[in-house]
């Protein structure tokens, strides 16, 4: 099952209705995603953008009390498959030579996009069963137009992959994507041959594709965005003459989703040459079909291990790979520096809390995704903490204020510093936590309503981004109801 909990206390072996819900048929070998009806020739009608919420998600903001542990966890948590992973995993597999399988692939709502967006310019994807998903490349067409809704990564990975259409496809999503950093990628897309039209310089825009993309050197900004420079690797290997790209800016953010990028490629045959700081080179050459098996979301695997550690249980997650490049890769010596106890065994990543937590000073530059949990265990904590190297998270300057302002309402003290943040421990009430529909902040939310009774998040439904069941599989960690 994509994502599971189960206590000591009370197993649910039952799957929830909203892991059916992301929007794959897990039914048979060439159960189609629902995408839309299809033309005569098999290949999705356009439509419209759709909106379904008032930011682009399906689900509207959802209050939700986070429950607060009468005990110490004792619990086994099965993770979905890894977000990064899977969203590589289908581009790749898109422009490859035959069909390729993802095992465990991550049914988070970027991952669904994805795919969406794939076979609507003509790729087949289906569910073979709840564990794996199958890709058959096609040739790409339009017109077709993709809703990216709310995803930045379909957003910044989809257009280079457009190119290869023939015929015009268009993009668009949610209000909020509209000022997100995209002209440089396609300032870089349009120099490597792509014709990419625009008003805004984002969303919308229209890739009228030729079938075909010359290639070539590229010079580009990409401090805004790291996924610029992974969406144009990804589609690298297909151009007629390679790809190098250069960035030229300040340090990029979240260098390890590209680190994942480039081992991705090497794993699916493409040569790539990241020797020179700041410069990729790939060489042109066909890609063939493979299987791919996602690694567990060490990422959604945080707010559950972080239980261990806030109420003195423990937690298992099967399946943990004793190597990875995945982002989330640093998160067991920090919690070790927190007090866990962390174990590798066949069974799995076990993580002990001690009872007691501690104040740490640590470098966060490979973890900023993890912030806001890392900081309500800081928060929790014996001591004061230091978490450094903030700055290259996207969309730092939002997630700090937005944390600061979500435990400062709580009687918490974050004080946001150059490169990161500085936490005190105070005594902390129950109360509104505003997640600014946030997943990073709604799963702190939820960590601390552990340790803290009263807390009530404005909005759970945007966990969906990570996890499509997010409150059940909490509620079945605790062994509570839904």
């Amino acid at each position: 099952m994509p994502g599971e909990a189960e206590s000591d206390n009370q197993l649910n072996g039952h799957e929830s209705a909203s892991t059916r819900q992301t929007g794959i048929m897990a039914t048979n070998s060439e159960a189609p995603m629902p995408v839309g009806n299809d033309s005569g020739d098999g290949r999705p009608t356009p439509r419209p953008a759709r909106r379904t919420g008032p930011r682009g998600w399906a689900a509207a903001p959802l209050r939700w009390p986070a429950p607060t542990a009468s005990a110490a966890v004792h619990a086994r948590v099965r993770v979905p498959g890894s977000k990064s992973m899977t969203a590589r995993a289908l581009l790749l597999a898109a422009v490859s030579v035959g069909p390729s399988t993802l095992q465990h692939p991550s049914e988070s709502r970027d991952s669904v996009v994805l795919a969406r967006g794939l076979r609507t310019m003509g790729c087949h994807v289906s569910s073979v069963d709840d564990e794996q998903w199958l890709l058959r490349p096609r040739p790409l067409a339009g017109p077709a137009h993709v809703d990216v809704e709310r995803s930045g990564t379909a957003m910044r990975f989809l257009p280079p992959v457009a190119g290869f259409a023939d015929g015009p496809v268009s993009f668009d999503g949610a209000e909020v994507l509209r000022g997100a950093a995209l002209r440089p990628q396609l300032d870089a897309m349009r120099e490597l041959g792509i014709r990419v039209e625009t008003g805004t310089g984002g969303l919308p825009l229209t890739v009228s594709g030729i079938g075909r993309v010359p290639g070539g050197d590229v010079v580009l900004d990409a401090s805004g965005s790291s996924q610029m420079v992974s969406g144009l690797l990804l589609a690298g290997p297909d151009f007629d003459h390679g790809l190098v790209v250069r960035h030229d800016g300040a340090p990029l953010p979240v260098a390890p989703h590209i680190e994942l990028t480039v081992a991705m490629l090497r794993a699916a045959g493409a040569g790539i040459d990241d020797t020179t700081p700041n410069v990729w080179e790939v060489e042109p050459g066909r890609l063939f079909g493979r299987a791919w098996t996602i690694e567990p979301d060490l990422v959604a695997a945080a707010p559950f291990l972080a239980a261990a550690l806030v109420t003195g249980g423990q937690v298992t997650v099967p399946g943990w790979p004793t190597r990875t490049g995945a982002p989330g890769a640093p998160l067991l010596d920090l919690l070790t520096e927190f007090g866990a106890h962390c174990v590798r065994s066949p069974e799995g990543l076990t993580v002990r809390g001690g009872g007691v937590l501690h104040g740490v000073d640590a470098d966060v530059c490979r973890l900023g995704e993890l912030l806001p949990v890392l900081a309500v265990l800081a928060a929790l904590a014996d001591g004061p903490s230091y978490l450094r190297g903030v700055a290259r998270t996207p969309g730092a300057p939002d997630l700090v204020s937005g944390l600061a302002a979500a435990l400062g309402t709580l009687g918490g003290m974050v004080t946001e510093v150059a490169d990161g943040v500085r936490i005190t421990p105070r005594p902390l009430s129950g109360g509104g936590f505003d997640t600014r529909r946030d997943h990073r902040l709604a799963h702190a939310g939820a960590v601390l309503g552990l340790a803290v009774p009263g807390v009530v998040l404005s909005d759970v439904s945007c966990t969906a981004k990570s996890l499509p069941d997010f409150p059940g599989m909490w509620r079945r960690m605790l062994g509570t109801p839904a």
